[in-house]
C-alpha cells in the first residue's frame, strides 16, 4: 500500500543487544527482585494454598446429604406399599388384628431401614465433635430415627457461612501479599533499570532508539508484577484446589470401592493439557512480536513530539500521521493474532472439560452407580474446572512475561560503562595541567579513528581553542576531556594522573560545559540554574544569572525565576537558554570549563550578550574551547587546528594567520561569507 507517497514496510529493529534468554533462566532472576519481601509473598502462597484446603469441607458433606434424600424417598416408598396392604384385610375383624399388626411390623422394618442408612451415611469426621458441642448447649442435631434433617440445618446456615469467610479471607489476603510485593518489585526493577542505563557510556546512547529504551524501562517492568500477582497467586491456588479434589476423589473412590471409576478419571483428566502444549508455542511467538511492535509505538510518538518543531516547520504532520498509523496497524496485526491464540485456550479446555463429564456420567448411567457415590465425585471435577482452566490461560501470561522479562535482562545483562579503578585517586582540585599523549580513538560503528595520535597540553589558567570542519573530532575531543569515553591508545592526564584513575565523581566537580545545543529540565528556571548544585541559595541563584546576563530577562518573565521552561526549554529562546546554562556553570564554579560552539546557533545581538557572560564565566578557569566561529577564539593562548582526527596545525591566532594553511583559509571563508 503506497499513501502519501510513503512506500516500504514496518519493520521492528531489535537493539544490537537483544538476545533470548530460556524460561528457566529467565524466571530464576525474578527472585532477585521479589527475595526482598519474601514475607509477604510466603504469606500470600502459604494463603492461597490454604484456600484449596477449605474446599473439603463442602466435598465432605455432599454424600451424607445425598443419602439423607435417598433414604426419605426409600421410606415414602416403604409407605406407600404398607397402606394398601392395611385397606384390603379390613372389613373382617380378626383381619383389622392382623392388619395392624403387619402395620407395626412394617413401622418396625421402615425405623430399621433408616437407622441403617443413618449407620452407612458417610458423616465428615468433624461431625461427630460438633454433634457433642451441640449437645453440651442443648442441641439435638439427630433425631430418635437418626434423621440428618437438623445437621443439613446446621452445614448450611452455620458451617458453610464459616468455611466461605474463611476462604474469603484468605484469597483476599493471597491476591494482596502478592499484589503488594509485585508492585514493590516493579518499582526497584524500574529503579535499577534506569540507574544502569545512566551508567553506560556515550556511545551506548549514540546507537540505541531512546524510544525503544523508555518502553524497556517503563512498560515491561509491569510483566513482573504479573508474575508475582498474577501468576504465582494462580500457581499457588490453582495446582492446590486440582490437587485437593483430586486426592478427595481417590480417597472417595477407594472408601467406595470405586477403582474402576477412578481410573476412568485419571485417563481422561490429562486431555485437560493438550491444548495448552498445542497452543503454547505459537502464543510464544506472538506474545514476544506483539511487545516488541509495542515498544515501537511509544519510540514513534517520542520521536515525533521529541521533533514537533521540525515537523510543524515542514508541515509534515499528516506524513507522521500516516506513519504511525502504519506503525499502529502493524502493532495490531500481533496483538490480534495473540489475542486469537489466547482466546482459543480457554474455550478449549472448557469443551473438552464438558464432553469429558458427559462421557462419565453416562458411564456411571450404564454401570448402575448411585446419585450419592456419582455427585460426590463430580462435584470436585467441577470444582476443578476452573483452576484447570486458569492454569490453561497463565500459559499466555508466561509468554507474554518471558518476552518481556528477555527484553528486560538484555539490557540489564548490556555493560558499555566507563570501567572505574578498584581504588580511584581522590582529586579535588585542579592544581597543574592537563596532558593529551598519543590518544587515539574510535566509535564501536566506525571505520576510522575519530581522533588519531593527538597530543597537547593545556596549562592551568589558559585557554586551548579547538577549530576544524564537521567530522574532524573537535567534539570527540571534548568528550575524551569530560571521560564520556576513553581513549583506545594514548592517555588523558590531569596533574599527572590518568583520568581513568579519578574518583568519576570528583572529575565531573573538576570540569563544567556550555554545550551548542542547550538542553534544560522540565523545571522553573531557578532549578534549572541550580542543577548540580541543588544546595545552592536563591542569593547565589540570582547572582549567578547576572553574571550570566540572563537576570534581566529572568524577571521580565510572567512568574520570574518560578517560570517552568516547558520540555527542553522550548519556552525560551535559544540565546536565553543558553544565559541559564552559562548560570548554571558559574553556579557550579569549575576550575576546568569545555565551551562546544556555545555561540554559534545565535544572532548578533545576542551573541554579544552570551559572549559577554562567557567571558565573565571562563575568567580565572582553564577553558578548553570548540568553536566555528574564529571570532570568538581570537584571544586563546593555543588554538589547534583538526581535519580527519589528527592536529595539522597549532598556534596562536597571529601565528597560524601568518602561516597561509588550513586556519587561514578558514578565517578568509567566514570574512567572506
Amino acid at each position: 500500500m503506497v499513501k502519501n507517497g510513503i512506500k516500504g514496510k514496518v519493520e521492528y529493529r531489535k537493539e544490537f543487544f537483544d538476545r533470548d534468554y530460556s524460561m528457566r533462566e529467565a524466571y530464576a532472576r525474578v527472585w532477585k527482585y521479589a527475595r526482598k519481601y519474601k514475607l509477604r509473598l510466603a504469606i500470600g502462597v502459604v494463603c492461597g494454598m490454604a484456600t484449596a484446603g477449605t474446599l473439603v469441607p463442602f466435598f465432605q458433606i455432599v454424600q451424607p446429604a445425598l443419602q439423607h434424600v435417598e433414604s426419605h424417598d426409600a421410606s415414602a416408598e416403604m409407605a406407600s406399599r404398607e397402606e394398601p396392604l392395611t385397606q384390603a384385610v379390613s372389613p373382617a375383624e380378626d383381619a383389622h388384628v392382623r392388619a395392624s399388626s403387619d402395620a407395626k411390623a412394617g413401622r418396625r422394618a421402615k425405623n430399621a431401614f433408616e437407622k441403617e442408612i443413618a449407620k452407612n451415611s458417610k458423616l465428615p469426621g468433624w461431625y461427630p465433635k460438633v454433634e457433642k458441642w451441640a449437645a453440651k448447649l442443648g442441641i439435638r442435631l439427630q433425631d430418635e430415627k437418626g434423621g440428618m434433617g437438623g445437621a443439613l440445618v446446621l452445614i448450611v446456615c452455620f458451617i458453610v457461612p464459616i468455611v466461605a469467610l474463611l476462604r474469603l479471607g484468605l484469597m483476599y489476603l493471597n491476591h494482596y501479599c502478592l499484589s503488594w510485593s509485585g508492585a514493590h518489585a516493579v518499582t526497584d526493577l524500574r529503579q535499577e533499570m534506569l540507574e544502569h542505563v545512566q551508567k553506560q557510556n556515550m556511545q551506548f546512547f549514540g546507537r540505541v532508539d531512546m524510544g525503544q529504551v523508555l518502553s524497556r524501562i517503563y512498560g515491561d517492568p509491569h510483566q513482573i508484577q504479573i508474575i508475582l500477582s498474577t501468576i504465582l497467586s494462580e500457581v499457588a491456588l490453582a495446582p492446590f484446589e486440582i490437587f485437593v479434589a483430586i486426592g478427595f476423589i481417590v480417597w472417595f473412590a477407594a472408601s467406595n470401592h470405586m477403582l474402576p471409576t477412578l481410573c476412568l478419571i485419571l485417563i481422561g483428566f490429562p486431555l485437560f493439557v493438550l491444548p495448552v502444549q498445542m497452543l503454547g508455542r505459537k502464543i510464544k511467538k506472538w506474545a514476544r512480536k506483539t511487545l516488541e511492535r509495542a515498544s515501537m509505538i511509544g519510540a514513534k510518538i517520542h520521536e515525533i513530539l521529541t521533533c514537533i518543531r521540525v515537523v510543524k516547520s515542514y508541515h509534515t504532520e499528516e506524513h507522521e500521521n500516516v506513519q504511525f498509523a502504519k506503525t499502529n496497524r502493524y502493532m495490531l496485526k500481533s496483538t490480534m493474532r495473540a489475542l486469537r491464540l489466547g482466546l482459543m485456550v480457554g474455550p478449549t479446555v472448557e469443551t473438552i472439560g464438558i464432553l469429558l463429564i458427559c462421557a462419565f456420567v453416562v458411564w456411571c448411567f450404564l454401570t448402575g452407580v448411585k446419585m450419592s457415590d456419582v455427585v460426590p465425585m463430580l462435584a470436585p471435577l467441577l470444582i476443578i474446572y476452573k483452576p484447570v482452566k486458569q492454569l490453561s490461560k497463565l500459559q499466555v501470561q508466561i509468554e507474554n512475561s518471558l518476552a518481556a522479562l528477555s527484553r528486560i535482562y538484555s539490557l540489564l545483562d548490556l555493560h558499555m560503562e566507563l570501567p572505574e579503578a578498584p581504588n580511584p585517586v581522590r582529586k579535588s582540585s585542579f592544581d597543574d595541567k592537563i596532558v593529551f599523549d598519543d590518544v587515539s580513538f574510535r566509535y564501536d560503528t566506525a571505520d576510522r579513528d575519530a581522533v588519531s595520535h593527538v597530543s597537547f597540553e593545556v596549562p592551568r589558567g589558559k585557554m586551548v581553542a579547538v577549530v576544524g570542519g564537521t567530522g574532524s573530532g573537535k567534539s570527540t575531543m571534548s568528550g575524551l576531556l569530560a571521560r564520556f569515553y576513553d581513549p583506545q591508545t594514548g592517555r588523558v592526564s590531569i596533574d599527572g594522573t590518568d583520568l581513568r584513575e579519578v574518583d568519576i565523581g570528583d572529575l565531573r566537580n573538576l570540569v563544567g560545559a556550555v554545550m551548542q545545543e542547550t538542553l534544560l529540565f522540565n523545571d522553573t528556571i531557578e532549578n534549572n540554574i541550580r542543577y548540580g548544585s541543588f544546595n545552592a541559595t536563591h542569593e547565589q541563584v540570582v547572582a549567578a544569572a547576572k553574571l550570566a546576563n540572563a537576570h534581566d530577562f529572568i524577571v521580565s518573565q510572567p512568574d520570574g525565576y518560578d517560570r517552568v521552561v516547558g520540555e527542553k526549554g522550548f519556552a525560551l529562546s535559544g540565546g536565553e537558554r543558553q544565559r541559564i546554562a552559562i548560570a548554571r556553570a558559574i553556579l557550579k564554579n569549575p576550575p576546568i570549563l569545555i565551551l562546544d560552539e556555545a555561540t554559534s546557533a545565535l544572532d548578533t545581538v545576542t551573541e554579544r550578550l552570551v559572549q559577554d557572560a562567557l567571558e565573565k564565566l571562563m575568567a580565572n578557569r582553564t577553558t578548553f574551547a570548540i568553536a566555528h566561529r574564529l571570532s570568538t577564539i581570537r584571544n586563546a593562548d593555543l588554538i589547534l587546528v583538526m581535519d580527519n582526527g589528527r592536529i595539522v596545525e597549532r598556534g596562536t591566532h597571529d601565528e597560524l594567520y601568518a602561516k597561509d594553511g588550513v586556519y587561514s583559509k578558514l578565517c578568509e571563508m567566514q570574512q567572506m561569507s
